[in-house]
């Protein structure tokens, strides 16, 4: 007798009616996966069927016509984040995203369609950034060709965002379930732990029959996630630590049964059932933990950036997050924009290379959008805030690819080797150990092998890196220290060599003594004041502030020269201010100053001498590094070289008119004799040199200029704290590496315990959280213990 088997479609898995329609020798259960198979095809990402079976989903009939609206002006405003004549960046909601293969189809777009630049998927939230040419494909055709792939993108066209459930909602249910049905079997059990009644045989195999309905849904619901993540982890040929604990639960729960079934005892559905209660406690406390990292990183680490608001009928630096809808402010030469905004004046050019990669400037005109993340380039501008500063959406930036240092982490490294062998050992550990007990105690086998299996997790050892790390995170930014991100942390505890920039780093501008020397009228002077306000540099802005002179000229054709000075034109002249060779000074006197030269049409007029002060505690914290403190390198001239001698010893090598490209080289130098170089400049001429450093950190006043080259930004005043940092990141690997030890000793020890057959999986179960919560809690008490002492030593 044939007995037909149902045809399942090739792409999605559902059954083919008949006739099934074919392509290739596949079948498909509609012309919608055919369609969807053929563009896969046509584009060679057939790789996607290879990461499991039918993983595409059931495509559901559009009209082409469907997503037109999205094209009108209005709704498109409403879900571009970034739009350019040559680039543009939409985030979609797609709740069809499930595993590993939507996530590898929906990144290799580009292969597709040529007008897709980039994807980038965030898999937890059900999103996907996607960076576009809108020259060659439009919006609406972009979303319909996502739902002709089965990944309809939800469009939501509300100004305001819809309230979410926690993402934590679905677990919690899962957790009520396992512990209502813990607390039921555990009551069907009691007779049996206290011997009563055992003449009942019926009402025994009654209260078991109960306790295997009660066991189904912990099993199919509440740990489904194991399971699931086990099956994918046997797909893709690999291993992960949710094998051990799935294989556990699967021999306990059938033992069980089986026990049930044949009548030889009641099983341990009472520890099958406690047992996946407390594994999810333990996930739980871990989400509760990720997240109050997350929400500390995303809403209190603000940058230390400012720019100037518009208060009244003066400009003031206000810091960015205090900016809100409607708010004028002023962002001058090479700062970024902190909020997507509209341009008051004429006109601007930007550079928006931090989110688009592309360095060719943009013009922008009266009245149109300019979007968070570019940098001004030429002269002042006003703009009106539209959308309040995304403190996400700058971090975004700060790690974009292009400006990620190619050096991986060690720890990162060593945890991901190690979980992958680890699982491999438990696994034999547990058979072996299963083998021992079948010929000691075969009624005992289940539950040592369950207790072996549950109690060797590796979680703590994977919690030990994140939490360490993230708690000096948020240790360092409570100091006004900002990293990019943990591994930042990891290579400044390895720095050997440290190269300092002197202007705004080393020395700041408050209260300096300005002496012009020369010929300057008083119109001049307004000319100089209007022309260094247009700069971030902190001469330029020590000038301005010393010049009291007003002129209600305009200046064309601003220009910057990073490491050279500014340019521009007024009322006819032509006028230079900055180092000596750039304006035409041929020779310059050493003196104990910093000199900005002025040049109008061709002709020196005479210089600032401008005498900065250092920064408090400067010289002591030089002292306090020792050997690691190695260069100062400055753009200025060598006139202030006395007084740097006096703050530096004498093998901390001094240099004067180095160039940004000089700086840059210095740096390459030294790690090519093997030094882990850290460089501290202003982000402003120094950007080669803070990413060709292995950490670089930007000091920063009351300005906004940022560079995704650096690694870290620190407020001005904490300058003079630069060795705790350093001793605080070193001191954050030993407490990783205590951690290591303590998750290691755990392991050791419960596993022996477990194979000796003296741990119940029930108490395994408990043991795992426990563990995570001792390596958490000693990881974030050690890091606030050493940071409050370490900020405390004078």
């Amino acid at each position: 007798m044939l007995v037909e088997e149902d045809v399942l479609c090739y792409h999605c898995g559902q059954p083919c009616e008949e006739p099934s329609i074919n392509e290739d020798d596949k079948s498909f259960c509609c012309y919608g996966c055919k369609v969807v198979y053929e563009i896969i095809n046509a584009n060679q990402l057939c790789q996607y069927y290879s990461f499991e079976d039918h993983p595409g989903l059931k495509v559901e009939p559009w009209e082409e016509e469907a997503y037109q609206y999205l094209d009108e002006n209005n709704i498109r405003k409403k879900l571009i984040e970034f739009d350019t004549e040559h680039f543009a960046r939409v985030r979609f909601t797609i709740p069809a995203i499930h595993c590993v293969s939507c996530i590898w189809l929906l990144e290799n777009l580009q292969k597709a369609d040529p007008g897709i630049l980039r994807t980038e998927v965030n898999f937890s939230g059900k999103s996907a950034c996607i960076d576009f040419n809108p020259e060659k494909i439009k919006l609406s055709k972009l979303a319909g060709m996502l739902a002709s792939l089965g990944y309809a993108p939800r469009v939501n066209t509300q100004s305001e965002v819809e309230k979410k459930l926690p993402a934590n909602t679905s677990l919690m249910i899962r957790l009520a379930v396992a512990g209502f049905c813990f607390g039921n079997v555990m009551l069907f059990a009691f007779p049996e732990y206290l011997g009563l009644d055992r003449g009942e045989v019926a009402l025994r195999h009654l209260f078991s029959w109960l306790s295997i309905g009660l066991s189904l849904p912990v099993l199919i619901f509440s740990a489904r996630d194991y399971f699931h993540s086990a099956w994918k982890s046997f797909a893709q040929r690999q291993i992960n630590i949710d094998v051990p604990i799935a294989v556990g639960l699967l021999a306990l729960f059938g033992r069980s049964v089986w026990d049930i079934v044949i009548g030889y005892g009641p099983g341990y559905l009472d520890s099958f059932t406690g047992l996946v209660f407390f594994l999810l406690i333990g996930r739980w406390f871990q989400s509760k933990t990720y997240e109050a990292l997350a929400f500390d990183r995303d809403y209190k680490s603000y940058f230390p950036l400012a720019v100037q608001k518009l208060a009244g009928n003066t400009w003031k630096p206000v810091v960015i997050h205090e900016l809100i809808k409607g708010d004028f402010i002023k962002i001058r030469n090479l700062e970024i924009v902190p909020a997507d905004s509209l341009l008051i004046d004429t006109q601007a050019f930007l550079d928006y290379s931090f989110v688009t990669g592309e360095s060719k400037p943009q013009l922008v005109k009266e009245g149109d959008k300019v979007f968070a993340g570019g940098r001004l380039l030429g002269q002042p501008v006003t703009l009106q805030v539209e959308k309040e500063t995304a403190q996400s959406h700058l971090t975004s930036l700060w790690n974009h690819d292009a400006f990620r240092k190619a050096e991986e982490s060690k720890y990162k490294k060593i945890i991901d080797r190690a979980a992958r062998r680890f699982t491999w050992i438990v696994l034999a550990i547990a058979f072996i150990t299963a083998l021992y007990w079948v010929f000691v105690s075969p009624t005992e086998m289940w539950l040592v092998l369950t207790s072996v299996l549950m109690v060797a997790c590796p979680c703590a050892l994977a919690l030990a890196a994140p939490f360490t790390y993230g708690s000096m995170l948020r240790a360092f930014g409570r100091h006004h220290l900002y990293l990019k991100n943990a591994d930042v942390i990891e290579r400044l505890a390895s720095i050997d060599a440290i190269v300092f920039d002197k202007t705004g780093t080393v020395t700041h501008g408050q209260s300096p003594e300005v002496i012009f020397s020369g010929v300057l009228s008083s119109a001049e002077r307004g000319v100089v004041k209007l022309l260094t306000s247009y700069s971030t540099h902190p001469l330029s802005s020590i000038i301005t502030k010393s010049l009291h002179e007003k002129t209600g000229l305009e200046v064309t054709n601003f220009r910057e020269m990073p490491g050279q000075g500014i340019e521009g034109s007024a009322d006819g002249y032509f006028y230079r201010i900055g180092a000596a060779n750039f304006v035409g000074q041929r020779t310059e006197t050493n003196e104990n100053t910093s000199r900005v030269f002025v040049g109008i049409n061709g002709q020196v007029r005479g210089f600032f001498a401008i005498n900065t002060n250092l920064r408090a505690n400067i010289k002591k914290m030089v002292e306090r590094l020792g050997p690691q403190c190695v260069a100062l390198l400055s753009g200025d001239g060598d006139g202030d070289k006395a007084r740097m001698r006096t703050v530096f010893s004498q093998d901390v090598e001094l240099r004067f008119n180095q160039s940004p490209h000089d700086k840059m080289e210095f740096i390459r130098v030294l790690q090519h004799k093997g030094k882990k170089v850290l460089m501290v400049g202003d982000g402003l001429n120094d950007a080669g040199a803070l990413r060709q450093s292995d950490v670089g950190i930007a000091v920063t006043d009351d300005t906004g200029i940022f560079t995704p080259a650096c690694d870290g930004i620190l407020r001005g005043d904490q300058m003079e704290s630069l060795d705790k940092f350093l001793k605080l990141a070193m001191t954050s690997t030993i407490i990783l590496k205590t951690a290591f030890i303590i998750s290691f000793l755990y392991n050791s020890i419960a596993l022996t315990v477990a194979v000796s057959g003296h741990l119940t999986p029930l108490v395994a179960a408990v043991l795992m959280p426990v563990s995570s919560i001792s390596v958490v809690s000693f990881s974030t008490m050690a890091v606030n213990y050493v940071t409050r002492k370490i900020s405390s030593d004078k």
